[in-house]
C-alpha cells in the first residue's frame, strides 16, 4: 500500500522538502504532486520535482489571486513548463471572490486562458473556487467537450456542488477538512455520496492540518504535512463506509488515470 498526496504546497517556506519528504515516504506517501500557483512559483515547483523524480511531481497554473500578474508571457512560460513529463496539470486555477485580490474581470481572463492552454495541451486542470461556483461552473461548461478532466481541489463544498463537478467529469480532491465535524459538516454529508472511482486526496500543505491528529509541534512546527495523508485516508474511508484497502486502490487508480503518474513499483526508503 503507498498514497499520493495530489496536493502540497513545497514552494511554501514553511516546508522543508528534504525532511518532509522523507517523513511522507515513510509514512508510505511515495508521490506528491507540487502544486504551482503562479509564474515564478510553478518554475519553482518543476524545479523541486528535479531532485526526485520518483517521488515528486508538479502542476503550472496561476492562482485567482495571482490573476493580476497574468500575461502573455505568463502563458509562454506555463506551456513551456508544461512540456516537461514532471508536470501533470495545468493549475492551480479558478475563481476565488472572496477576497479579491485580483478583480474578477482578471480572475475571469486567466482562468479562461489556462482552460484554453489545458484543452490545446491536453492536460487535466487543478482547480480552485472559493464563492464563484456559479461562474467557474460556467466556464468549466463552455470548454467540458474540450478538456481531458481534472480534479476540484481542496474540495469543501455541498452535495450538490459535488454534484455538478461530477457531472462535468471532473474528481473530488478532499483534504483534512473532512475530519472536522463541524466546519466539515456538509463535506462530510456529501462524500456519502461520492463514487469512489472519482475520489482524490490531498493535504493542501502546509495548510489544513487535520483536526483530531496527534500534536507533534517538535517535528512539524504546527503545519500541515503530507506524511499525515493516511490520517485523512481513514477519516474518509469510515465516512464512506468502505475498506481502507479498497480506498486506496481506488484513491491509486484515479491518480494515475487522471494525471497519468507511474505506478509505484518499489517502495523502498526515501
Amino acid at each position: 500500500m503507498y498514497w499520493c498526496d495530489i496536493g502540497v504546497n513545497f514552494t511554501d517556506n514553511r516546508l522543508a522538502v528534504e525532511p518532509v519528504l522523507a517523513r511522507a515516504v515513510d509514512a508510505k506517501v511515495q508521490q506528491i504532486i507540487i502544486t504551482g500557483t503562479s509564474e515564478a512559483l510553478s518554475c519553482e515547483a518543476l524545479d523541486l520535482t528535479r531532485s526526485h523524480p520518483t517521488h515528486l511531481f508538479a502542476t503550472a497554473g496561476v492562482h485567482p489571486h495571482h490573476s493580476k500578474e497574468f500575461n502573455s508571457k505568463t502563458l509562454d512560460t506555463l506551456r513551456q513548463l508544461a512540456s516537461s513529463p514532471q508536470v501533470v496539470a495545468i493549475g492551480e486555477c479558478g475563481l476565488d471572490f472572496n477576497r479579491n485580490f485580483s478583480s474578477p474581470e482578471q480572475q475571469l481572463h486567466a482562468f479562461e486562458q489556462q482552460l484554453k492552454l489545458a484543452c490545446e495541451l491536453q492536460l487535466p486542470v487543478f482547480l480552485h473556487e472559493r464563492d464563484a461556483f456559479e461562474q467557474q461552473i460556467k466556464l468549466l461548461e463552455k470548454y467540458q467537450t474540450e478538456l481531458v478532466g481534472g480534479v476540484a481541489h481542496c474540495f469543501t463544498g455541498n452535495r450538490q456542488q459535488m454534484s455538478k463537478y461530477l457531472d462535468l467529469g471532473f474528481y473530488i480532491g478532499i483534504t483534512g477538512w473532512v475530519c472536522d465535524p463541524k466546519r466539515g459538516e456538509s463535506l462530510r454529508h456529501a462524500i456519502q455520496e461520492l463514487p469512489i472511482q472519482r475520489l482524490l486526496l490531498e493535504t493542501d500543505a502546509p495548510y489544513l492540518r487535520p483536526k483530531g491528529l496527534a500534536n507533534n509541534r517538535k517535528l512539524d512546527k504546527g503545519n500541515n504535512e503530507p506524511a499525515y495523508l493516511p490520517y485523512v485516508a481513514e477519516q474518509v474511508a469510515t465516512i464512506m463506509n468502505v475498506d481502507i484497502n479498497t480506498l486506496n486502490q481506488a484513491c491509486i487508480t484515479n491518480t494515475q488515470s487522471l494525471f497519468g503518474l507511474p505506478k509505484v513499483e518499489s517502495q523502498d526508503d526515501y
